[in-house]
């Protein structure tokens, strides 16, 4: 397994983060839902307030996977969590272990930061990704449904138009 030189993302990463968006959501099959632009992952992701954190992965000075992740909140547990927005490696170099050191390291973080657990999200058609996961001792919390509300909908919510 050759080892990974991860880092956190900095301004000048952003047009590389928007290639791995990208990737994701081709390999996703959900390449028409991205409308990411490089200005907006600066201010968002990579500017001064943001809320989310990029980690970039590289092998042999070559970008091979990226994380997006964000700090949650435990009411049962009382402490922050560890959520793992986005994690990626290009086809290409799966199978390298690159993803594995992504995740030790995202693990590492959450340590340091006292968290109490360490979540993501996974499609479920996404069987290779499933079974990843669950050989890294991952297990799916069968008893939780996503529910995601966005657009007019969203505005409905709020009252506005």
């Amino acid at each position: 397994m050759k080892t990974l030189s991860i880092r956190k993302a900095k301004k000048t990463d952003a047009p590389l983060i928007l290639d791995f968006i990208r990737g994701l959501a081709d390999y996703e099959k959900l390449s028409g839902e991205v409308t990411a632009t490089v200005e907006q992952i600066e201010k968002t992701l990579l500017g001064n307030e943001s809320k989310a954190h990029c980690l970039l992965g590289f092998a042999d000075g070559k970008p091979v996977a990226f994380a997006i992740y964000f700090f949650n909140y435990s009411t049962f547990l009382a402490k922050y969590g560890l959520y793992l927005e986005d994690l990626y490696v290009p086809p290409e170099e799966r199978g390298k272990g690159y993803g594995t050191q992504m995740l030790r390291r995202l693990a590492q973080i959450a340590l340091e930061n006292d968290c109490g657990r360490f979540e993501w999200s996974v499609l479920n058609w996404n069987e290779p990704a499933i079974k990843f996961y669950k050989n890294l001792g991952a297990e799916p919390q069968e008893d939780w449904t996503l529910f995601r509300i966005t657009g007019k909908a969203l505005k409905k919510l709020a009252g506005t138009k």
